[in-house]
């Protein structure tokens, strides 16, 4: 009996002594969003009492649906007979740089802003030009392309504070793990205002309508710090002397001076290509992917994502999907897939229609969008071989202007539905769209490059192999995604990440051809200011 008292005292000292333990779980979707379920589950996985267990933290979240039963799985900290410990997030400390040298970045994108941030912990004054508007004023253009249809070229879904990202979906994940510190680059988002949510899911996105706040919060730490943030100043030549960059130009004349220049204009500044060619800066062709914008009712793509008959699980968000096929030797992918999203016209001058994808932080509109894009190499470029390194960017503008002819030349966008176009039809009835300029029936069909065109139409039929019911005229193409990423690199040294002819110029993220999103232009941003610190000293 004695040694029965000693056995039971031993567990309840080991158990009273355990703090937290660190468990992986496989949970309904009612369970992982509903704590005290949560802690039942995780105390019966353990296998100590309930009332032992006095918080639960998850470290790691993703949604497995690969069978009828969609569960979702979880890494947590399980505290025991102890209380977690209060986290609070504290802005890191940014020096004083008012009075240290300045560095001139162009853009106010992840990569510049990141860089802006990085260079002030480094000891440089940022000055970070924009061509664009801030946050707030940019919504005003944004209404105006919506309602009116004017395209302001220094002031739309591409150009602003912020860049292309700020009004998307807002994904914050990368395929490439080589890249950089991307917990850095979410601890940064969060101390600005992004929720802790980021650290934890498998694929984190923000929201169009959280990311404003919080790139106004990012220049707000630039500008206490003693850094600038220029507005409405869109750069028009960059100065070289003795073949070092020492400042930029802009649209009145002013000349700013600086002791190095950031290029991080994004994938379609479109003039500063032209501008680096002209001062006789070489440029590289590149592969990009051009197509199309799939949308379906979101409901479809829940059944075929969580196997449901009737609507998903409360406790689940809007399923998103990711496809890939080989067609005739070339890659045929879903790009930028927003579910519960809109449709949005990212044109970046009149005579020309884009379109992208966007969504709030709650995924919850009635439709599914994503591109849908074919892969175009160089080789693919013969007919307009004639523009050299611009072969792809002229290829970009043709099929533009296609589609803004097709639409009926406003930004209004020539759609089909997919099975028509498929099978060569013209749709007669276009479905219900998120695209608030509107849609236009056209025959897509007969337009599209034949390059493009033939290889989307057995796409959709190979996607529905993978995913039942994908194929369906509930579905429409809407014209065009032509901007998944730029058709022209910006060389610079491995090294010294400077253009190799001119010391001093950085190209960075999308539109120098090194990132291709939001957290690898961050990451790419934080590196070229690292490598302008080691550069100077």
């Amino acid at each position: 009996m004695a040694e029965r008292c000693i056995f039971e005292s031993l567990i309840f000292w080991l158990k009273a002594t355990i703090v937290q333990k660190e468990i992986e779980i496989a949970v309904t979707p009612q369970v992982a969003n509903h704590k005290d379920l949560l802690i039942d589950e995780c105390a019966l996985d353990l296998g100590i009492p309930t009332e032992e267990v006095s918080d639960v933290k998850i470290l790691r979240r993703s949604i497995d649906a690969r069978s009828k039963q969609v569960k979702y799985r979880l890494k947590c900290n399980v505290y025991i007979n102890e209380e977690p410990a209060v986290e609070s997030v504290e802005k890191r400390a940014y020096q004083n740089v008012s009075d240290k040298p300045r560095v001139a970045i162009v853009g106010s994108g992840p990569a510049g802003l990141f860089a802006a941030l990085r260079l002030i912990e480094l000891g440089y004054k940022p000055i970070v030009i924009e061509r664009g508007k801030d946050v707030s004023n940019r919504r005003k253009d944004l209404g105006l392309l919506h309602r009116e249809h004017i395209v302001n070229p220094d002031s739309n879904y591409c150009f602003g504070e912020g860049g292309a990202g700020t009004y998307s979906d807002g994904k914050l994940y990368t395929r490439s793990k080589k890249r950089g510190d991307l917990n850095r680059v979410l601890d940064i988002l969060i101390e600005h205002g992004a929720q802790n949510d980021i650290r934890v899911d498998a694929h984190p996105h923000i929201g169009t309508n959280k990311l404003p706040k919080i790139i106004a919060n990012m220049r707000k730490t630039i500008l206490e710090s003693g850094g600038e943030v220029l507005f409405d100043t869109r750069v028009e030549d960059i100065l070289i002397k003795s073949g070092k960059a020492v400042g930029v130009v802009d649209q009145n004349g002013n000349a700013i001076e600086a002791v190095s220049i950031v290029l991080a204009t994004g994938h379609s500044a479109r003039d500063i290509f032209y501008l680096l060619h002209a001062k006789g800066l070489e440029l590289e062709a590149k592969a990009f992917a051009m197509g199309v914008r799939v949308e379906h009712p979101q409901p479809i793509i829940d059944k075929l994502q969580y196997h449901c008959e009737g609507p998903r699980d409360k406790n689940l968000p809007s399923a998103p999907y990711s496809a890939v096929e080989q067609i005739n030797g070339r890659g045929v992918y879903s790009f930028c897939m927003c579910p519960g999203g809109f449709i949005v016209p990212a044109a970046t001058a009149q005579e020309e229609l884009v379109i992208n994808g966007m969504s709030t932080s709650t995924r919850d509109s009635r439709y599914a969008n994503s591109g849908v894009v074919v892969e175009i190499e160089l080789e693919d470029l013969k007919a307009y071989e004639k523009h050299g390194v611009f072969a792809g960017l002229e290829y970009q503008k043709y099929l533009e202007k296609a589609a803004w002819n097709a639409g009926g030349r406003t930004q209004t966008a020539p759609a089909q539905r997919i099975v028509d176009f498929t099978e060569g039809k013209i749709s007669s009835e276009l479905n219900d769209c998120s695209y608030i300029p509107g849609i236009e029936s056209s025959p897509m069909h007969e337009w599209l490059p034949k390059h493009i065109g033939k290889r989307l139409r057995k796409v959709f039929k190979a996607f529905d192999q993978k995913m039942k019911g994908y194929y369906t005229n509930e579905a429409q193409i809407v014209g065009v995604e032509s901007r998944t990423s730029s058709p022209i690199k910006i060389p610079r040294d491995a090294a010294t990440l400077q253009h190799p002819q001119c010391e001093g110029l950085y190209p960075s993220g999308e539109g120098g051809g090194y990132a291709g999103g939001i957290v690898s232009a961050a990451i790419d941003g934080e590196k070229v200011a690292e490598a302008i610190a080691k550069n100077l000293n």
